[in-house]
């Protein structure tokens, strides 16, 4: 395919969070209020963010945490005076955020990814040319295990500032704040790069699949015979192209033709799509290895069709071919 452009970067947000006023963070379900006691278990590590000022009857707090106050924001002795629906006066705990893994994809939202592509499980936890963005005013606290002990990145915002290379990061990563947002055995790389290569680059996350699967239950696949997408973690009915590709393919501007060509005609109204580089898988022993052979691989999934593999789906697979066949080589 013999197609010119460049390939683009992803920004990815990371969703959950350990603020004082959200309330998804309080094992009762809700934000503590004046009557309450605060409880933070002794041994919890956690950086919390606070927006506002509270008025604070008893709290008890771990050995090793930090409160990180907006301006305004504090905590003050509760003077018993009467406060409109805070008679409860019960024990408010701050919930466990230990669990949290960097790579969960349901932890993480793209920012740019149009409503009708999606992306395979690995390639919705930050990829090596991806930007990662922690939201400001917002503290949060995220295990970083990994196989291979680096995460790589272009960019990363923590607290409202942006490091593009790994010596300011480090700097960051130095200070109070970063032991208790991050825990586990991998550090950061940051280049500040994007993919050169405009046929795409692999996300590079295979080796942690398994950590990226393994919160995942995978529903029962509605088809007989349903698809395994390289970098998925669960079965989908649909359909799906695996493109050989000569030296001048342009992955980002043969996504868009098949956006405009294909995606935006009313006949592929229900269609989705996921198109990246991914390489190879190869089994040897009955495992499945990723090889160093690189296939752009298309997945298309036709949410009208519910238990069919989705007509409209195995259509548009046939168009993408045959218009491979009357515009490139495959």
């Amino acid at each position: 395919l013999l197609l010119s452009g460049a390939a683009a970067a992803g920004y990815k947000q990371w969703l959950p969070n350990t603020n004082f006023e959200t309330a998804a963070n309080w094992e009762e379900g809700r934000v503590p209020c004046a009557s309450d006691a605060i409880h933070f278990e002794r041994d919890q590590v956690v950086s919390v963010f606070v927006k506002s000022h509270h008025a604070v009857k008893d709290m008890y707090l771990p050995l090793t945490g930090e409160f990180i106050l907006a301006s305004g924001a504090g905590f003050a002795a509760f003077d018993g005076s009467w406060d409109p629906g805070c008679d409860s006066g019960s024990a408010a705990r701050f919930g466990d955020a230990e669990g949290l893994s960097w790579f969960d994809p349901a932890l993480w939202q793209p920012l740019q990814q149009g409503e009708r592509v999606f992306a395979v499980d690995e390639e919705r936890v930050p990829c090596r040319y991806d930007d990662v963005i922690f939201e400001p005013e917002t503290s949060f606290r995220v295990n970083v295990d990994s196989s291979q002990g680096m995460i790589h990145l272009r960019s990363i915002s923590l607290m409202g500032q942006t490091f593009t290379s790994t010596a300011a990061l480090a700097q960051y990563l130095r200070g109070p704040s970063a032991p208790l947002q991050f825990h586990g055995n991998s550090t950061f790389q940051v280049t500040g790069t994007a993919c050169a290569d405009k046929s795409g680059c692999a996300c590079g996350n295979a080796q942690d699949g398994h950590r990226i699967c393994a919160g995942r239950r995978c529903p029962e696949a509605a088809c007989p015979s349903p698809l395994r997408p390289l970098g998925h973690c669960c079965g989908l009915c649909g359909a799906m192209v695996c493109l050989e590709f000569t030296p001048d393919f342009d992955l980002q501007q043969y996504r868009e033709r098949l956006i405009q060509t294909f995606l935006s005609q009313p006949q592929y109204a229900g269609v989705q799509m996921a198109i990246s580089k991914v390489h190879k898988a190869q089994t040897f022993l009955g495992v499945a290895l990723r090889t160093s052979t690189p296939v752009i691989q298309i997945v298309l999934v036709d949410e009208r069709a519910g238990s069919e593999p989705g007509p409209a789906a195995e259509q548009m697979a046939a168009d993408i071919m045959g218009d491979i066949v009357q515009h490139g080589k495959a």
